[in-house]
This record gives C-alpha cells, sequence and structure tokens, in this order.
C-alpha cells in the first residue's frame, strides 16, 4: 500500500513546466507521459510491495502484472522494464530471488515488453515490481478525466484482493478462493484495454489501492460528474463475501472510505460488506471503463472478443450532482 498522505505532498512540490509533458504528477492519473515528437509518446509508471502469496514465482507474476495495469490504463504498449528488488540475502536464499524475477519476467514477456535491467538493495524484507514504459499515440491517450454525462460503467475484474490477502495470511482463507485471487491478480489488462480502444471509451483507469470506491471518486472529480454504482452489480471473487463478512479486512478500507467519504452518498440498504469491498484496496485490480451509453453493445462484443472473464456494467455517469459518488 502506498504512504497515506503522498498525494498531498506531490502537490506542495513545485510543478515542471514542459509543452510536452502531457500527464504528470499532479494528476490522479495513473502513469505519466510524455510526447517525444507529435506521433509518439512514452507513457512511464513504477509499483512495487512487498509479498502478498507464499509462491515466489506467483508473486513475481502478480507484482509485474500490477506495474504494467498503469501503462494499460492509459492505453499504451508495454516497451520495457527494470526491476525494483528490496531483498534480506542475509536471511534468505538466493533461489526465493530467482523465482521472484522469474515469475515477473514471465509476464513482461507475455505482455511482448522486454526486461533492459534493473536495482536491488537488500532489505529488512522482501519489495519486488517493476519500473516500466511503454508508448501510445499522443491523441490516444485514456484519462480518467472524460467520463460524461449518460456513459455506462464497466468493470474488468473482480473485486476483493485485499481481504483474500488479509485471511490468507490469518490462515482463515478457502484455497479455492486464494487460487481464484491469485488467477484475477497474475491477468494482464491487455485485452481489458483493447476493448476500450476499440469502444472508444470516454475514460479509463485501474482499480489498485484506493479500491473501487476511492478510484471512482477520482474519476468523478477528475470528470465533474457524479457516478453511481449497483454495489449488488460489482463482481466479487468467488468465495470473498463471507471473507468480508467475517471482517477480514486491512486498515486501508477504513483509510479509503473515510477520504472518499466527504463526496459519496451511500444508501442505507446497502450491506455493509459490500460497503467494505467497494473500499477494499486491490493490488492488480481491473480497469474501469466508462463507455457511452449507445456503445454498450459494442464494448460487450469486443470483450467477448477479446476473451474477458469480467466485463460487468456496474454503474452510470450522470450529470454532477451534491456528491460526486452514489453507492446504491
Amino acid at each position: 500500500m502506498p504512504i497515506e498522505g503522498t498525494a498531498q505532498v506531490v502537490r506542495n512540490l513545485p510543478r515542471f513546466e514542459d509543452p510536452n509533458l502531457i500527464v504528470g504528477a499532479e494528476h490522479f492519473s495513473d502513469a505519466g507521459v510524455y510526447r517525444l515528437r507529435p506521433d509518439l509518446a512514452i507513457v512511464q509508471s513504477l509499483d512495487f510491495f512487498p509479498p502478498l502469496v507464499d509462491d515466489p514465482f506467483v508473486f513475481g507474476q502478480i507484482a509485474a502484472a500490477n506495474s504494467l495495469s498503469d501503462l494499460y490504463a492509459v492505453g499504451a504498449q508495454p516497451r520495457t522494464a527494470l526491476n525494483i528488488v528490496g531483498f534480506p540475502d542475509d536471511k534468505l536464499e538466493l533461489d526465493i530471488l530467482q523465482e521472484i524475477l522469474r515469475g515477473g519476467s514471465e509476464r513482461v514477456q507475455a505482455a511482448g515488453a522486454v526486461i533492459v535491467g534493473g536495482h536491488s538493495v537488500r532489505d529488512q524484507e522482501i519489495k519486488y515490481g517493476l519500473a516500466v514504459t511503454g508508448t501510445l499515440h499522443p491523441e490516444e491517450i485514456f484519462t480518467n478525466a472524460g467520463a460524461q454525462p449518460g456513459d455506462l460503467l464497466f468493470l474488468t475484474k473482480p473485486i476483493g484482493t485485499g481481504f483474500v490477502t488479509t485471511a490468507s495470511k490469518k490462515n482463515r482463507c478457502p484455497e479455492e478462493t486464494l487460487i481464484a485471487a491469485w488467477e484475477s491478480m497474475v491477468a494482464l489488462n491487455a485485452a481489458a484495454s483493447a476493448v476500450a480502444r476499440l469502444a472508444r471509451a470516454n475514460a479509463v483507469t485501474d482499480i489498485t489501492g484506493f479500491g473501487l470506491g476511492g478510484h471512482a471518486t477520482e474519476m468523478a472529480i477528475a470528470s465533474g460528474v457524479t457516478i453511481e454504482i449497483d454495489a449488488e452489480r460489482v463482481p466479487l471473487i468467488p468465495g470473498v463475501e463471507p471473507l468480508a463478512e467475517q471482517g477480514y479486512k486491512n486498515r486501508a478500507v477504513k483509510s479509503n472510505f473515510e477520504w472518499a467519504q466527504q463526496y459519496l452518498m451511500l444508501e442505507p440498504a446497502v450491506p455493509q460488506h459490500l460497503v467494505d469491498l467497494i473500499f477494499d484496496p486491490q493490488t492488480s485490480g481491473g480497469l474501469l471503463i466508462a463507455v457511452p451509453a449507445d456503445r454498450r453493445d459494442k464494448a460487450m462484443e469486443e470483450a467477448r472478443n477479446q476473451g474477458l472473464k469480467t466485463f460487468a456494467e456496474i454503474g452510470r455517469v450522470v450529470e454532477k450532482g451534491e456528491n460526486y459518488l452514489v453507492i446504491k
């Protein structure tokens, strides 16, 4: 999880003034975008974190997929990646690190990109992730700021990974639920990004540490609209509801909700465990895509063509009301 309050710190730093900087650190954006020439921009992002699962190969896959997700969220094609490693080599065998890097390499290869190097430091705990670079046409960038009233909202992965990993650490997660979460986190968002492009989406973001509720709120603020989410239509990882009802949540659920609460209208009929899941921090979550209503059928068709397992219509965009986010 990111350090709480860093967004406020970044806002207080001097801004870079460069006409070729299309998207910088001051935005609620998924990646930075810099124009190299009229028809080419590079997209950059990075992410790393401690292990969420015990299997080092799977952890490497998840961390890499999570890092690459920021590129897919803006519509970029991944090109290169750099490994970021913290590892207690004085305490653990290097075979573990090799498996982590092998998992990351597998996902980078699956994305059609290459690893060009990296950097490692001795740390008290394992940390792994990637600094990633992609390319796109400057006029074909997805942002979270273009959602329009009348758009429909689609989510491309089920949520609940935070509850699953928390319960797993306490040995309280059923194996089939854990495996379902692993499969979701390992999956790349390449197909989802392709659907957004082919359906000519108005806005896109990926669902990560702020949870569905937090990132939907960011999209609403950036777009100047209200987003309505139908809680019962949000796809969940199979088996995660009992874990949510039993309270296997980390502290970020509370902090995510508290941040969004000032912008939120929550209908009383929504069960508390669904609210918690909507604000559950996701690792390598899906894309939230805003598509004009008249392109709904096109989006559904492309989701089938791309082989997406999840493409759930979870809400809509309406004119800005009293709140930015409404959960029904």
